[in-house]
């Protein structure tokens, strides 16, 4: 990715940690969105002050076309799309509130929608692009009381399946990665740290990410790759 322009969402959060350095790595124009001042200052830990220094950071609310067509459009170029936002949550189907449900689908498809939507216009006018969405082993095998995260996230894969049968005749490839449980601290605060050392770690998916918005997978294109660990 050495000299293209990569729009990474979800930098700053578990997963983020692990990507943002592996594309800093590749010597590529970062350019970062959050929504908090506090993610960045997150960041700021985990990089060295010359990487840090390197980030164009956009504060932005995915979930509304009216910031996201814009940002899109300010920008200019874009190359790469890595789409690392997400949100999860679970519970008992007869419990689960409609709020909670349509969260599930405004983060988790919504925003995958209207970043996609934008970024391609930009990438038929340069001519290249790679998009790189995130799924969940969920989509394709399900759980309980997941409903709404699972069901949201088989909505992603399958998004970005079709936007790759429609980009299949232009230097563009849309893929996405599914995910188990990712080592992250959160996780591991909320889920415990018995079982930690089988899921898997941000480092790992971050190398399959960055080689699907590489040119080495140029001839990749709707793929849905499971990254499980051993859980």
């Amino acid at each position: 990715m050495k000299g293209k322009q990569v729009l990474l969402t979800g930098g700053t959060g578990g997963l983020g940690l692990g990507v943002t350095p592996a594309i800093l790595a590749q010597d590529a124009q970062l350019t970062l969105t959050y929504e908090k001042p506090e993610e960045v200052t997150r960041l700021k830990h985990h990089l060295s002050a010359t990487d840090f220094a390197r980030i164009r950071f956009i504060k932005a609310d995915l979930s509304k076309e009216s910031v996201v067509k814009p940002l899109i459009q300010d920008l200019g170029r874009v190359d790469v799309l890595i789409h690392l936002v997400g949100y999860f949550s679970m519970g008992k189907t007869e419990d689960f509130s409609l709020e909670d449900w349509q969260l599930c689908f405004d983060v988790n498809v919504k925003t995958t929608f209207l970043l996609c939507k934008y970024v391609l216009q930009s990438m038929r006018t340069t001519g290249y692009g790679r998009i790189v969405t995130i799924g969940s082993r969920g989509a394709v095998q399900p759980g309980a009381q997941v409903a709404a995260y699972c069901a949201s996230k088989a909505a992603v894969v399958a998004f970005t399946q079709s936007l790759a049968q429609e980009t299949k005749d232009l230097n563009i490839t849309a893929n996405t990665v599914l995910p188990s449980i990712i080592d992250t601290p959160y996780n591991r605060e909320t889920m415990g740290q018995e079982n930690a050392q089988q899921w898997v770690k941000p480092e790992s998916l971050a190398e399959v990410i960055c080689f699907l918005a590489s040119e080495a997978a140029k001839e990749i294109r709707g793929a849905a790759i499971p990254v499980y660990g051993v859980v």
